[in-house]
């Protein structure tokens, strides 16, 4: 399937910054599940983009504004081609061996309700656990954008029974975690099957590691496994290590945030 995807990002301030520093991870690497066949980053202000890699092995993207703005929009762009892999995740960037991701985070540190989640996950293997876990997880979450923000963590949502996406993988994460099974975070785009286009950010869900099969992918907000719907940008420990964007400024204030994601199928394929 080739994916059409276009993530806007406007700032506007009251007053104006003097220098603006970011890390943006909005770019995808090409794998086995899916082949980029084109990708850029635009911005309607003078700055300097500089790509790297981070420490999981993301593209990123050093963005830097050494003057004053009062907005500033940036556009990313292009089209992925993605292949149904049953949510196996093959010939992606490793840097780090499965037991790193049995690390806690803040975000995902274990209560006890957490771990006895993990615990109830049943199966004859790991694999089947997995499953388990993410239903447990799909039937027992409300999706609501209202009750939690970015600095939410898994133990906060499980006990409210309501959240994101971000908010499902946390609790996905620290659940298998303390059932001795690594698992990450991923950031990246979901092709909806109910014709909406126009969101309002991207999506997430999580990787776990099942032995025989290597890493698998599990999204407990639509319970299901990532398929050629799912466009993979980035991984790490939590949400902070996959955030699209992450920065600072100098000076300046009332920032307002708009972001704005189209997925859609390209339009090659629909004439097709």
């Amino acid at each position: 399937m080739r994916i059409a995807i276009r993530h806007e990002i406007k700032y506007s301030y009251v007053t104006p910054p003097k220098s603006i520093i970011q890390i943006l991870r909005l770019t995808p690497r090409s794998h086995e599940g899916q082949h980029v066949i084109r990708w850029r980053i635009d911005c309607d202000a003078d700055c300097r983009l500089k790509a790297g890699e981070d420490t999981f092995g993301n593209i990123t993207h050093a963005f830097t504004v050494t003057q004053p703005v009062t907005s500033l929009t940036l556009v990313v762009e292009g089209d992925v081609e993605s292949f149904d892999t049953a949510g196996v995740v093959a010939h992606a960037v490793e840097r780090w061996p499965p037991m790193f991701y049995l690390r806690e985070t803040p975000l995902t540190c274990a209560d006890q309700e957490i771990r006895e989640l993990g615990q109830k996950a049943e199966g004859k293997d790991t694999l089947d656990r997995l499953h388990n876990l993410m239903g447990r997880i799909h039937s027992r979450m409300i999706f609501d954008a209202d009750p939690t923000h970015t600095g939410t963590t898994a133990s906060q949502a499980l006990t409210l029974g309501r959240g994101v996406c971000q908010d499902y993988v946390h609790i996905f994460v620290s659940a298998a975690r303390a059932a001795g099974i690594p698992a990450r975070y991923v950031g990246g785009h979901f092709l909806r099957g109910d014709g909406v286009i126009k969101q309002e950010a991207g999506h997430a869900w999580a990787e776990a590691f099942t032995g025989e099969l290597g890493w698998v992918g599990f999204d407990p907000t639509n319970g299901i496994c990532p398929a050629e719907s799912h466009v993979r940008i980035a991984c790490g420990l939590d949400y902070l290590d996959a955030a699209p964007v992450r920065g600072a400024r100098t000076a300046g204030g009332g920032e307002t945030l708009s972001v704005e994601v189209a997925v859609s199928q390209a339009c090659a394929q629909r004439q097709n």
